[in-house]
């Protein structure tokens, strides 16, 4: 980064912290003793603290990646500063690590934002910055900030292993993707995606030689027609590549770090005997497919400053005009699969401090028929998530959505957090917004965050049937 541009992005980057430990600050006070999913990642961070790593609560259904870095962080404080564990390893102290997550996810994002547009002439300091900073506070994320919880670390080490995998360090992205897969075990389907992507620029390489070949002047060498003809072209072009021994030994000797990891994963289920860690019988994989048309409707809320306009609403409008047989068999797909495919899990329905719990209550148990009424929403919302994408190439965009699918697809329990990663991804590969844009989505995620942390602190209440305060959350 050029000197004045450095000099401001430090200077954000010390601002940011310093709102954030404020924040943090207030939250500690009103909720001094472990929250949530809290009562179960504390004791064990503090277990491993005292040096009792055979120690593990079967409630936990992740792997010790953040009880390890925690204490890797912790422990040179305790020897350098000579206080105890119970200190050090205190509910709060262990919180403030994701404080220190926040700063690297805030550089991380800023490094990604700059080598994804690189080549955008327009580009200005204020939009790359501004882009980074909006998308570092990206509500649901931010959140979790000031919890123990998973989410700042595993966000931190997939986009990290993402942004080594653009710079061509294929084997630090592969060890980042495994710390990544240690915070949480999904994530190595974005170790996927990352060699996805280089298979998807493989295909591109030999799609643009053999368009250029053939002389094809119907359509520029680097893209494929949107046509019936155009798509069985690219269709076959991929099982050509896919079963080619030297397209494939190319690819393998780039991706194998990758391929390693994915081996390594797989050996893991065999001998964990599934994926979870622990609570199996409450994370059980499903095909939940509408929980895919959940994600595209959060991603065009959290997207609408920088993704909807009158121009695109007027593109929406002229292709359903122009192929609407087309949309009417896309409405139709999605009917049979919310009719079909509905999977409703007993936390969504039995919590009432998860904003799901009244989003599902008040919004789709409304009536029988609410589920059914949503889905012109979703032709929309996926209209505009794959019309944001487009300048991306084919091959990338079926890496990213084949990835997507495995991400969303199989879960059960409809969490917010389970889209943080797949929302950044998206939104980090638009293309990179005006400034008046950027501002709009950042008042807009302010004004998210402002609420969501107000009504966490401020009002909270009593079960029934308890003692202890509840409070709502993410």
């Amino acid at each position: 980064m050029e000197k004045f541009e450095g000099y401001i992005f430090t200077a954000l980057c010390s601002t940011n912290f310093l709102i954030s430990c404020l924040l943090f600050s207030r939250v500690t006070r009103e909720q001094r003793e472990p929250y949530m999913d809290e009562v179960f990642h504390v004791p064990q961070a503090q277990e491993y603290c005292h040096g009792k790593f055979n120690e593990w609560d079967p409630m936990i259904t992740t792997l010790p990646g953040l009880y390890l870095v925690s204490v890797g962080v912790i422990k040179p404080v305790v020897w350098l500063t000579g206080l105890t564990d119970q200190v050090v390893c205190s509910t709060a102290m262990l919180r403030f690590i994701n404080l220190l997550f926040n700063c690297g996810n805030l550089y991380v994002l800023y490094l990604l934002v700059c080598k994804l547009h690189l080549r955008e002439k327009t580009q200005t300091t204020s939009r790359r910055i501004l882009s980074a900073l909006s998308l570092s506070t990206f509500p649901v994320l931010y959140f979790f900030n000031f919890l123990y919880y998973t989410d700042a670390g595993s966000t931190f080490f997939t986009l990290f292993a993402y942004l080594m995998t653009l710079y061509g360090c294929h084997k630090a992205s592969a060890l980042l993707g495994v710390c990544a897969v240690l915070f949480r075990q999904n994530n190595v389907v974005w170790v996927a995606f990352c060699a996805g992507t280089l298979v998807a620029a493989k295909m591109d390489e030999a799609w643009k030689l053999e368009r250029a070949k053939k002389r094809d002047e119907k359509s520029p060498a680097s893209q494929v027609p949107l046509s019936f003809g155009g798509v069985k072209k690219a269709t076959l072009f991929m099982l050509e590549f896919l079963t080619s021994p030297s397209q494939v030994k190319a690819v393998l000797l780039v991706a194998w770090p990758y391929a390693v990891v994915g081996v390594g994963f797989l050996v893991f289920v065999v001998l964990n005997d599934g994926i979870v860690v622990g609570d199996r019988a409450s994370h059980e994989a499903c095909l939940n497919f509408p929980q895919l048309f959940y994600f595209l409707s959060f991603a065009l809320f959290f997207s609408l400053p920088v993704s909807l306009c009158y121009h695109r609403a007027l593109r929406f409008l002229q292709a359903v005009k122009r192929r609407p047989l087309f949309f009417v068999f896309a409405a139709c797909v999605c009917l049979l699969l919310v009719w079909k495919f509905t999977a409703v899990h007993k936390y969504l329905l039995a919590d009432n401090r998860h904003f799901p719990f009244y989003v599902w209550k008040r919004l789709f148990q409304r009536h029988e028929l609410a589920p059914f009424l949503l889905v012109p929403g979703y032709v929309f919302a996926g209209w505009n998530f794959l019309d944001a994408i487009k300048p991306r190439s084919l091959f990338w965009s079926l890496a990213f959505l084949a990835c997507l699918l495995a991400a969303t697809v199989p879960q059960k329990l409809l969490e917010f957090r389970y889209f943080i990663v797949p929302y950044l991804m998206y939104r980090l590969h638009m293309p990179l917004p005006s400034l008046p844009r950027l501002i709009g989505e950042f008042l807009l995620y302010t004004a998210v965050n402002a609420a969501t942390l107000y009504v966490f602190i401020v009002k909270s209440f009593r079960w029934p049937d308890g003692a202890a305060t509840q409070r709502f959350m993410w």
